[in-house]
């Protein structure tokens, strides 16, 4: 399981709710939907579960009456004052090639599953998003929106009028993309070999309104820490997602017996895990996927076995929690990997 920054979902559900007859109570539901304490103040460091985000991108797509342009409307919120210390370091860059540039280096502070690659090709430039994970629709969706988001940070730190010389997308049509087209200001190609926007010459070299090479600098520091912390968050993570593992089996344990492992209390733990944007549930959740494929995979397990090596009371249990974490139910899951 990978993780994206919870600031993604605070856009998703500001659409969604947008309008809703109760509001207030969507918008609960869909933050519970992911983990996230509706009333909490927005936190790009916190971190949640991809395939809970994807699953509400697509929820909230599927219940809009104008689920096309969904992707458009969540990514078009983005400012970069959004992103903490990486918007600002995306800001302060001297020009948008150097915006680009950080974000191909530091995008890791705000998923574990995206990356950025600003490459050149035949004369042509891209800024390539890239991202691991089955291509769901929630996943498509999400790679909609964040190509939206880059352009939108784009314009948002260009002192001219930016539009992308184009933009390709690896999946197939969604139909009528009048709207994607109006938004980008130029052609969008789908069943292309990347999701990217081309960018001209003339747009990457163009000084960004805020650029201060001396902030960037600083901040760049900053960003270089925030990403020798993740790598210690990871350690943690992954401890705790092994020692969850190896418990699942006499069912899924608390935080307090995780803890005690670890020569701590529940609270401390829960608040490490907290400090790096982690959840406890987040991780018992991942641990369970984990064991849950590898079983399936590589034995000759029983449904209902592996149901019961993974913490679950009955198949059915597990199946319905198999099918959010990998859009797919078990059976077909091994079948395809078999």
């Amino acid at each position: 399981m990978g993780l994206v920054s919870s600031l993604f979902a605070h856009k998703v559900v500001t659409v969604a709710t947008a309008g809703a007859h109760a509001p207030d109570a969507l918008r609960r539901e869909l933050f519970e939907s992911v983990g996230v304490d509706s009333d909490a103040p927005v936190d790009p460091k916190l971190m949640i579960a991809d395939t809970d985000y994807y699953a509400l991108c697509e929820h909230v797509a599927r219940a809009d009456p104008h689920g096309v342009s969904v992707p458009l409307r969540v990514g078009s919120l983005m400012v970069c004052d959004d992103y903490g210390a990486f918007g600002l370091a995306w800001k302060t860059a001297p020009n948008l090639r150097a915006s680009y540039a950080r974000a191909e280096r530091y995008a890791r502070v705000l998923t574990s599953v995206s990356t950025y690659e600003f490459i050149t090709e035949a004369g042509a430039s891209y800024m390539v998003l890239n991202r691991a994970g089955e291509r769901t629709l929630g996943l498509r969706l999400s790679n909609e929106q964040t190509i939206v988001a880059v352009t939108q940070i784009s314009r948002e730190v260009s002192p001219e009028p930016f539009n992308p010389a184009a933009v390709y997308f690896r999946h197939a049509s969604p139909g009528d993309v009048s709207a994607h087209e109006e938004y980008f200001g130029c052609p969008v190609y789908y069943g292309a070999d990347r999701d990217a926007l081309e960018v001209s010459e003339e747009n990457l070299a163009r000084p960004n309104r805020l650029g201060d090479a001396g902030v960037a600098a600083f901040i760049d520091l900053h960003l270089d820490e925030e990403l020798e912390a993740v790598a210690m968050e990871k350690d943690l993570a992954a401890r705790v997602r092994e020692a969850v593992a190896n418990a699942l089996s006499s069912g899924v344990p608390t935080i307090s017996d995780i803890a005690g492992t670890f020569g701590m209390s529940g609270r401390t733990l829960q608040r490490r895990l907290a400090e790096d944007g982690h959840t406890f549930q987040a991780l018992v959740d991942a641990a369970r996927r984990e064991l849950a494929e590898r079983l399936l995979e590589a034995t000759d397990y029983s449904l209902a076995e592996v149901a019961f090596l993974t913490g679950f009371s009955d198949q059915s249990a597990f199946t319905r929690a198999f099918k959010r974490w990998a859009g797919q139910t078990p059976r077909s899951f091994r079948l395809a990997v078999g």
